[in-house]
């Protein structure tokens, strides 16, 4: 819901405390990239408000410059597909060990056996008596 286009330019401005025209900075910046209609009226979406918010923040309150914040912005992005990446394979992994346990269940039904780590016993050596 977060990535639906839905806010005109006036809109999304004045979510984000900012004028139309710094939206419209922010795009030829490549900071921002709202939707289009087939008219080529600018849709903004909650994400791209917030990525406005943000790019304040880091201007006005961090002391950003535009270059730094697009830097930001795009280690941001990948930190996301990262993110995503990561959640993807942990539910791989989460899968496999599902699949793991019901196979070894299945295997222990058919074999009407438990499955029992052997360990053979050490041998100790007999400290008895010395030879002379």
């Amino acid at each position: 819901m977060r990535e639906r286009a839905v806010y005109i330019i006036s809109v999304a401005a004045e979510l984000a405390g900012v004028h139309p025209q710094t939206l419209r900075t922010y795009e030829r910046r490549g900071l921002i990239k709202p939707a289009r209609t087939s008219g080529g009226t600018r849709r903004y979406s909650a994400r791209d408000v917030e990525r406005v918010q943000l790019i304040q923040e880091l201007t006005q309150g961090d002391g950003v410059n535009l270059a730094g914040v697009l830097r930001i912005l795009a280690l941001e992005d990948r930190l996301e597909q990262m993110e995503a990446k990561l959640a993807e394979a942990q539910e791989e992994v989460r899968q496999v060990r599902v699949e793991a346990t019901r196979a070894l269940r299945a295997m222990q039904e058919s074999s009407r056996s438990e499955i029992v780590l052997y360990r053979p016993p050490q041998i100790e050596r007999h400290r008895g008596s010395r030879r002379r």
